[in-house]
């Protein structure tokens, strides 16, 4: 709280909460930037500092950049151990509160009033172990305030007389550890030392040996004795920079790796070298050097020339600019350079010179071109003609373009000659002109511009030269794959990126292969997706890892067709087809009209397993063998016989006989004795018969199927007959569980007719096939009423019925009967079917096929032919033409599509009306209308209804459960080994259960493996050991 309240007091209220500068540690007002390699003052330093520690790093030369005119609250700055060697005029501008500088332990050789101005405040000035060899009476200029001032440690062996005079407020100096030589010339600080009482610790001679070691103030006068060759070491020598040597007034700085011109080189030189260096450009500071008669600047990077860079240079008469990179001369570059006699531009990338650049070199000599790509067209043959009238070239520049001049001299090359016949290829032009090659980046503006060659101006978020800096590193988005890009000062390139689940690398440009330690079984092939991957199963194998087994019977997988047995083999399965099927899986059905028996040109009509002959008119019978019958005479004896239900009187004896529609028997055919049922829900109901105490049933039975209902009685307790896997199975009171059955040994679906016969006697009930062995249910329990109103149903029941009587099972309920039903007799009554009611369809008179209708029921039409009515969504004569769905393209906006016959209707949902649901209706809640199963409706702020979805569900209507599932998470996994620390040697991928689950369980981890990992430790050793981690997902009980 102390520190907060401190630091409070130093500043303002927006400024309380500034981020502490990165690589600094703030603690109160005190800013701790030390030991971080600094080379340079940090930036954004926040404005209540008063300690600011910047010992211990890299720094070599404090820079005047308005720094501490931003910190009006700093007290103390500590700059010890760092490298510093020059520091700049104006540093410390601003910096009056300063009451301590610490620059011990730095490389300072010299120390002027200049380097600190703007301390008007300091009172601590620490300088020792420094390398300063002189103190003059510049050297502390201005600083009034300073109470204590450490030499110590320095190479200091002479001080100029009043050098500390500007000290006025001075109580303490250390000048222990120095190199004083007690000569003439220090014999006025033995006097000072004496006279002002401020505490110096009693500083020693060093020279001559005679007084060495003696404190200076204890010397006496006349023992400060100079020998005449003893010089004050602070006498100004000539200056020269370190990277050159100067002899009178030539300075060479050849080779130096020079990128800027040195500064120091005196102003009275005249001839100057700077050649093998790293220069960009022509120094700017050359024109203050008016003496000059030679400059050698070549093998530098020089690409440009200003126009007047020379011009101040009166007196240059030899100018060097060879094996550079200049590409073009502005028409006023040597202007001014009238005494200049040696020009040389060899070995450079000059293809043009513009007419009228040397018009100031008017004493010029020799000009050197040579090897340059001088494009020798009429721009250049201004330059011919030059050099032709005073041979200022020596014949070695020579023409590479155009095509035509190619290798020829510029010298003895005729004039006329330089044509321009051809566009000239845009690398020549831009030299001169180099906006027309689009310097610029990122949709920067290009102008030409005199001195700096061309400009750019650059649009928002660029910066540069070319404007191919970006201001703000993200701006160009960086980060691949959908990763987040910060600004950082740490990362050499200015940004770092946050990378999505699944991707890695500095700019999240990896994709890791998740398929290198994988878990798919099987021989089964790994494909590598985004943090997972999935495994392609062989045959026959299936499974998130192919780890199951595909049963390819299973409903979803089962292929075979049209009601085919599916049996699983080892890899895959086999189809076992129903008659008339064919194929793999039994997907053909087969055209049984291939070789028909259907006469007098009768229409065959492919069924399941047979075939349907549609006669033509007047024929009848099975295979319409039957022609129409004969006309008879008036005399025939059929004229007054009545052959009934479409029977034909033939005359056989001379008698009339009638010959009976198929299913139809009596002297006249009076009788239907025989009925097809050929329907799905197809069944014949016999008026109420009383079965008990005793009755006799039997009745004809032909079929080629192995399942469907003969008979059923229902009353109190209801009996079945019926057709189960082929056999006939009589079924007893059907209400109780489980009802009392027997079997048939006889199978009776080979497609012929088959006697079935039931016979109830003193309460035992008997099942008779084919006039075989009886097998008998047993005695019956007594009942002690029947009912006499419940019907006998032949061939299948009414689905009204409810099946409620039936019992349920494994067994399911039997399907209605398919196949033919003959003579049936009731206590040996013949039950004519003629006068019963129509009470379903699909019956049919006689035992001929029709499977005709390939989506409806067969009805009978005039006794001789059949219809077909179509089942819905079909329509044709033999029901095999789809109805298009009238929903298909419906206009339904809030709505559902409800189908009309062959049109559509809308039915609205909650709050809209009108013909196609599109009108609103704004009187109702919207949330009325919103179905949020897992969730709450909310209003929007449009007004719209959404759902709000609870906990593991999402979706619109918070109808889809966020399932329990795993996400891969890859990271290398640390362990101690003894006393060292070990990782993997790659990020090891694991799983994380991520989801909800219903029931109250939990999403946890159900199966687990073990793999071995390479670990690597920070002393060397290596291991390997096994890791357990998690392979699968899913819904368990909670622990």
């Amino acid at each position: 709280a102390g520190s907060e309240d401190y630091r409070s007091k130093f500043t303002g209220k927006c400024f309380m909460d500034l981020v502490c500068p990165e690589k600094c540690r703030c603690e109160g007002t005190v800013v701790d930037c030390s030991n971080q390699k600094l080379t340079r003052f940090p930036s954004h330093l926040p404005e209540y500092t008063t300690d600011l520690r910047l010992n211990d790093n890299d720094i070599s030369v404090l820079e005047a950049i308005g720094l501490f005119k931003k910190l009006p609250n700093l007290r103390k700055i500590n700059l010890s151990n760092n490298k510093i060697k020059e520091i700049r005029e104006g540093t410390f501008d601003g910096a009056s509160g300063v009451q301590e500088l610490i620059l011990t332990e730095n490389q300072l050789e010299s120390v002027h009033g200049r380097m600190f101005r703007g301390l008007t405040g300091l009172k601590t000035l620490m300088l020792r172990s420094n390398s300063i060899s002189c103190i003059n009476n510049d050297t502390f200029a201005g600083l009034s305030s300073v109470r204590l001032l450490s030499l110590y440690d320095n190479h200091i062996s002479t001080i100029t007389p009043g050098a500390f005079s500007t000290l006025v407020s001075l109580s303490t100096i250390n000048l222990l550890a120095n190199s004083f030589n007690c000569n003439c010339h220090l014999a006025w600080l033995g006097k000072w030392l004496r006279k002002k009482r401020i505490v110096s610790g009693n500083p020693r001679c060093l020279k001559p040996f005679f007084l060495k070691d003696i404190p200076i103030q204890d010397v006496d006068a006349q023992d400060f004795t100079c020998d005449g060759n003893d010089e004050s070491s602070c006498l100004l020598s000539p200056p020269c920079p370190s990277q050159c040597t100067c002899v009178d007034s030539v300075v060479r700085c050849s080779n130096k790796g020079l990128r800027i011109m040195p500064k120091g080189i005196p102003k009275d030189v005249t001839e100057l070298y700077l050649e093998g260096n790293h220069l960009a450009a022509v120094p700017k500071g050359l024109s203050t050097f008016r003496h000059l008669t030679l400059i050698d600047l070549s093998n530098n990077s020089i690409s440009v020339l200003a126009n007047y860079t020379f011009s101040n240079m009166t007196q240059l008469s030899t100018l060097i600019l060879s094996y550079n990179r200049l590409r073009c001369i502005p028409v006023h570059a040597f202007n001014g350079l009238r005494s200049l006699r040696v020009l040389t531009l060899h070995g450079n990338d000059i293809s043009s010179v513009p007419e009228g650049s040397f018009n100031d070199l008017i004493s010029l000599s020799h000009l050197a071109l040579g090897t340059n790509p001088l494009h020798c067209d009429c721009n250049l043959r201004w330059l011919s003609e030059w050099v032709k009238a005073g041979y200022k070239e020596p014949g070695i520049a020579r023409c590479s373009g155009p095509d035509t001049m190619v290798d020829r001299l510029l010298l003895t090359t005729p004039t006329h000659h330089f044509q321009c016949k051809e566009p000239v290829d845009i690398s020549v032009v831009s030299k001169c002109n180099p906006c027309l090659s689009n310097p610029c980046k990122n949709n920067g503006t290009c102008n030409n511009d005199p001195v700096e060659f061309y400009q750019c101006t650059c649009p928002f978020g660029f910066k540069g030269r070319d404007c191919s800096v970006p201001i703000n590193s993200c701006i160009q988005n960086p980060c691949q794959n959908g990763g987040t890009c910060h600004l950082t000062e740490a990362n050499k390139d200015g940004f770092s990126c946050s990378c999505l689940v699944g991707y890695e690398g500095e700019r999240c440009e990896i994709n890791p292969d998740d398929c290198e330690d994988n878990d798919c079984e099987n021989n089964s092939t790994c494909v590598d997706g985004i943090n997972n991957y999935v495994c392609l199963c062989p045959p026959n194998y299936t499974g998130e890892l192919c780890d199951e087994v595909i049963n390819h019977c299973v409903p979803e997988l089962n292929p075979c067709q049209h009601e085919s047995k599916c049996l699983p083999l080892d890899k895959g399965s086999r189809c076992e087809c129903l008659p008339g099927y064919s194929g793999k899986h039994c997907e053909i059905d087969d055209d049984d009209c291939v070789g028909h028996k259907c006469r007098h040109g009768a229409l065959c009509v492919d069924a399941v397993n047979g075939y349907t002959c549609v006669c033509p008119q007047g024929f009848s019978g099975l295979f319409c063998e039957t022609p129409p019958p004969m006309v008879l005479l008036q005399t025939s004896p059929c004229d007054n016989y009545e052959c009934q239900n479409g029977a034909q009187c033939i005359v056989a004896h001379q008698e009339p006989v009638c010959r009976c529609l198929a299913g139809f028997a009596g002297q006249k055919c009076e009788k239907l004795i025989t009925v097809n049922f050929v329907g799905k829900d197809s069944y014949v109901e016999l008026p109420s018969a009383k079965i008990r105490p005793q009755a006799n049933i039997s009745l004809q039975v032909a079929t080629d199927k192995d399942n469907g209902i003969l008979l059923y009685k229902g009353d109190n307790d209801p009996l079945a007959l019926e057709l189960y896997q082929g056999h006939v199975r009589l079924i007893y009171d059907t209400m109780n569980s489980p009802p009392t059955t027997v079997y048939s040994v006889e199978t009776v679906n080979d497609g012929q007719f088959h006697s079935v016969e039931l016979v109830m006697l003193n309460q035992t009930l008997n099942l008779v096939v084919d006039k075989g062995i009886p097998k008998s249910l047993g005695k019956l329990q007594k009942q002690s009423s029947v009912s006499l109103n419940t019907p006998l149903y032949i061939g299948g029941i009414p689905t009204s019925t409810g099946l409620s009587s039936l019992r349920q099972g494994a067994d399911k309920t039997p399907n209605g009967f398919h196949g033919c039903i003959h003579d049936v007799r009731i206590n040996n009554e013949l039950q004519d079917f003629k006068d019963l009611p129509q009470q379903s369809l699909g019956v049919l008179p006689g035992c001929k096929s029709c499977n005709i209708c390939k989506h409806g029921i067969c009805r009978s039409l005039e006794k001789t032919s059949v219809i077909c009515e179509c089942h819905p969504g079909w329509t044709g004569p033999l029901c095999d033409q789809e109805i298009g769905d009238p929903c298909l393209n419906h206009k339904c906006l809030h709505g559902k599509c409800m189908v009309a016959n062959v049109a559509y209707t809308c039915k609205c949902t909650e709050g809209y009306t009108g013909m196609y649901c599109d009108k609103k209706n704004n009187s109702s809640n919207p949330c009325r209308i919103s179905k949020c199963n897992h969730g709450q409706c909310k209003i929007s702020e449009h007004g719209e209804p959404y759902c709000e979805c609870d906990p593991n569900y999402s979706g619109e209507h918070c109808d889809r459960e966020n399932l329990c599932q795993g996400e891969i998470i890859r990271e290398v996994v640390r362990k101690q080994q003894g006393y060292t620390s070990c990782v993997t040697a790659s990020k090891v991928p694991r799983m994380e259960c991520r989801g909800g689950c219903s029931n109250g369980q939990c999403c946890v981890p159900l199966r687990s493996k073990r793999r071995k990992y390479f670990f690597q430790c920070v002393d060397g050793s290596t291991f390997t050991e096994e890791l357990e981690r998690h392979v699968e997902c899913g819904c368990s009980k909670c622990s």
